[in-house]
């Protein structure tokens, strides 16, 4: 192999009109500045890197070592110190491998440092394999344009928008044609519990209180009725009031006002007031158009992936938002719940999905239910056959949440992730992790190296470690990886587009 070399003028030869300028306006060459005093020199160039096989390169260097990392999964970048390339999602390494021992990853890190592009990358790897991602309630959003650039499905949720009804059974209602009495039975229960759990979600928000026990039992009987009651169209919020305000028999006998007098009439009326004033509330109220009446577009499971674009609502009506990220959930996991029984059953193929839970701290704190959800859904997503992917800024984000049991939950989702995702973040922010997974002394050294404070000279350099995540799992040592988007991937996933017309060009 032949060395590189680089010629360069002599001293004599590197005078020219440069070199009769004012020193303060010169320019400046890879060597320093021209003329006199301008304190140029030769320098050695940097020597061109080979990389090859033991068996290649054994010759050269015989003392050469492996440096393997995970081949198994979504290319995610390089290895910041060998340059291998390094693989990774949760789906594949617990499929696949024995490395986790559940399908989750939580990461976190500074704002604007890559961690939606990482989880970015991962839909679009995981989508290649089979696995169709769910992008439950986009904020920003920061999925929107992928999932459309993959022929996928994007949802808006909002005012004057798309329309989710609460009572929706969704493909449940396909199932019930395919199945027999018996878990036809168990699928009508299960349609009726997740409208009252959802619909009691929702009044539990709009009244900012909790819905009382006997409030819960008249609406399940409400809801029951209807669901018995159902042809060709689903219910709606409005025919729930109307069927408590009309006080059936069905209704009425789970409380203490069966009979069928003018007096418990009026007594079951009185009682059932706060329940019909918080549903008119929920009719009436300001999100009366995005939750009253008929879904507008149904979900489809069979498109490469899903993405509900909730970024139509303002982000200070946080009630909305609470509400449409409830209704989302439970609507996209009653598909996936469906997809799997079809699947049992032996009516549909098996299916894989990934649920994409970003911007964390926002989803959380903004309503009663959420963080029960979540919780459910960190727990159970081996059995649902569902992949997590949450992110977030800080693990001190749960101690925003309102009540002690929330905070509690919500600490417990990094803890039950098989994998921690860690970009550039503060020391302070690595004590918690510490408390959560064991860090060494040289991988928190690492972290902090990424957050080292640029220059205040004007370039178009990115900021320090923007791109760098450190993979954590368990005890093992961290794999620090280092993932630089393509050029496609930054026009799906521009958070910075507002900002174009001042750069002058796409981040």
């Amino acid at each position: 192999m032949r060395a590189k070399t680089t010629a360069y003028p002599s001293a004599a030869e590197q005078t020219n009109e440069a070199d009769t300028m004012p020193r303060g306006q010169r320019p400046a060459g890879p060597r320093g500045f021209a003329g006199p005093t301008g304190g140029r020199m030769s320098y050695v160039e940097e020597p061109i890197e080979y990389r090859g096989t033991t068996v290649q390169v054994c010759g050269l260097w015989p003392f050469g070592v492996g440096s393997s990392t995970p081949m198994v999964g979504v290319p995610m970048g390089r290895h910041l110190y060998t340059g291998n390339t390094v693989c990774f999602d949760p789906i594949s390494w617990f499929t696949r491998t024995n490395l986790i021992n559940s399908p989750s990853v939580y990461i976190l890190g500074e704002p604007a440092m890559g961690k939606s592009s990482a989880v970015r990358r991962m839909v679009l790897g995981l989508t290649a394999q089979g696995v169709t991602p769910l992008i439950l309630g986009d904020l920003k959003p920061d999925y929107a344009d992928l999932v459309r650039a993959l022929g996928g499905q994007v949802l808006r949720i909002g005012s004057g928008l798309d329309r989710i009804n609460p009572l929706d059974a969704g493909p449940w209602r396909n199932v019930l044609s395919r199945v027999d009495a018996k878990t036809g039975a168990q699928v009508r229960a299960g349609v009726v519990a997740r409208r009252t759990n959802l619909v009691g979600a929702l009044m539990h928000l709009v009244r900012r209180g909790p819905v009382t026990s006997d409030e819960t039992t008249v609406l399940t009987a409400a809801i029951r009725l209807l669901s018995e009651r159902e042809d060709e169209t689903q219910p709606v919020l409005s025919d729930i009031l109307r069927i408590i305000q009309q006080a059936p028999a069905a209704v009425r006998a789970v409380t203490l006002f069966t009979a069928d007098t003018d007096a418990d009439a009026n007594r079951f009326r009185d009682d059932t007031a706060p329940l019909q004033r918080t549903l008119l509330a929920l009719l009436h109220g300001p999100m009366s158009d995005t939750f009253e009446g008929q879904t507008t577009t149904p979900i489809d499971l069979d498109t490469p992936a899903v993405c509900i674009d909730i970024s139509g609502i303002d982000e200070n009506d946080e009630l909305r938002t609470a509400a449409s990220l409830l209704s989302t959930w439970s609507y996209g996991f009653a598909q996936v719940d469906a997809a799997h029984l079809l699947a049992d059953l032996g009516l549909a193929p098996a299916r894989t999905f990934m649920a994409v839970m970003d911007e964390m701290w926002r989803a959380l704190r903004v309503g009663h239910g959420l963080v029960d959800r979540a919780d459910g859904l960190t727990r159970l997503n081996r059995q649902r056959g569902t992949g997590v992917a949450m992110i977030t800024h800080s693990l001190d984000d749960a101690a925003a949440l309102p009540t002690p049991e929330d905070r509690a939950k919500a600490r417990g989702f990094a803890d039950r992730s098989a994998v921690l995702m860690i970009g550039p973040c503060s020391e302070a922010e690595l004590d918690a992790v510490h408390r959560v997974r064991n860090l060494s002394d040289a991988e928190r050294r690492e972290v902090l190296s990424w957050t080292a404070p640029p220059s205040f000279a004007a370039n178009d350099a990115p900021p320090a470690g923007q791109g760098n995540f450190l993979i954590k799992v368990g005890s093992r040592p961290g794999i620090p990886v280092h993932l630089e988007p393509t050029s496609a991937e930054l026009r799906w996933g521009n958070t910075n587009a507002r900002w174009n017309l001042h750069k002058g060009m796409p981040r």
